[in-house]
């Protein structure tokens, strides 16, 4: 054990519930360079951090937590082991750096900070932890039965939830002083939910009325289009006017063009990147050919 540091536990590490999530999307190096972050998802599992940390100790300084330790290659068990650091700004409540000295890829990012960094977070969110490496037996029995109330993280969770004005937190949208998105709620997926005891299609459209206000509103909060939650949202469940010729034209019940039209995927290519591109260039061109401005135009729902 190094000068100064001292066996870290569970009762000592630094939580990092909140401040994991903003370093994990403001770091390029666990992000950018993924697929939907499938690599940082495989090193984040419980089972590949309890199986490779080790040897962790911690020393404060200040407002800073410093937390080393020793970590297992898994292609090479007899292997030296890997030393990981982090930093953490206890105050400020951020996560300042994890680093992985010794790994080729430690240059961006690596398995082996993130699986420390996660490994981190579970440990400091339980008081008593399940391993022997650093919580000894005779600690688990002197622990309580259950573990007293504490709303502070929840509220925590809450405000910051708020503040950032989270739009798809399921659990934000129970507090009393929720205020539902008017045009949100237009969405086909919340019109089915509002309206689930109507069982015929007539009855169902009958009951969905859009007033002049409300297209017009949906119309303006939808011009940024494939960059608007409200777009995508929107349009799930809905035969739009670029799926109406194919629809017109669909003869099978449940093929891509439905799976499309309720929330499917296809891959994003170079050539409709290009396209997204060249998007303002070709309006400017056209208008400038017919002599009428081109506007940005957002959704337009019907009636």
């Amino acid at each position: 054990m190094e000068q100064g540091f001292t066996k870290a536990s569970s009762s000592n590490l630094p939580r990092d519930l909140l401040m994991l999530g903003q370093f994990l999307a403001s770091n390029k190096d666990f992000c950018s360079a993924e697929f939907r972050n499938v690599k940082t998802t495989i090193s984040s599992r419980p089972s590949y951090g309890d199986d490779a940390v080790s040897y962790v100790q911690l020393k404060r300084d200040g407002n800073l937590c410093i937390v080393k330790s020793k970590i297992c290659p898994e292609h090479k068990v007899h292997a030296k082991l890997y030393a990981v650091t982090l930093i953490v700004d206890e105050v400020k409540e951020e996560v300042i750096s994890v680093e992985c000295h010794d790994c080729v890829a430690s240059q961006v990012g690596g398995k082996h900070a993130i699986a420390f960094l996660m490994w981190v977070h579970c440990r400091s969110e339980s008081r008593v932890g399940n391993t022997l490496k650093y919580i000894t037996t005779k600690d688990s029995s002197n622990a309580k039965p259950s573990l007293q109330l504490n709303t502070g993280v929840f509220e925590k969770f809450i405000k910051e939830g708020k503040k950032r004005k989270l739009i798809n937190c399921e659990l934000i949208k129970y507090q009393q002083d929720y205020v539902s998105d008017t045009s949100a709620s237009l969405s086909m997926h919340k019109l089915v939910l509002k309206y689930k005891e109507v069982v015929s299609c007539d009855t169902f459209l009958q009951k969905i009325v859009l007033t002049d206000a409300d297209i017009k509103k949906v119309e303006e909060e939808s011009r940024n289009q494939h960059q608007s939650y409200l777009w995508h949202e929107l349009r799930y469940g809905r035969v739009t006017a670029s799926r109406a010729y194919d629809f017109s034209r669909c003869k099978t019940s449940d093929g891509t063009l439905i799976a499309l039209i309720t929330g499917g995927k296809i891959p994003d290519t170079a050539s409709m990147k290009r396209g997204r591109l060249l998007e303002d260039k070709v309006r400017e061109t056209v208008s400038t050919r017919l002599g009428k401005k081109i506007k940005k135009c957002g959704l337009l729902l019907s009636k």
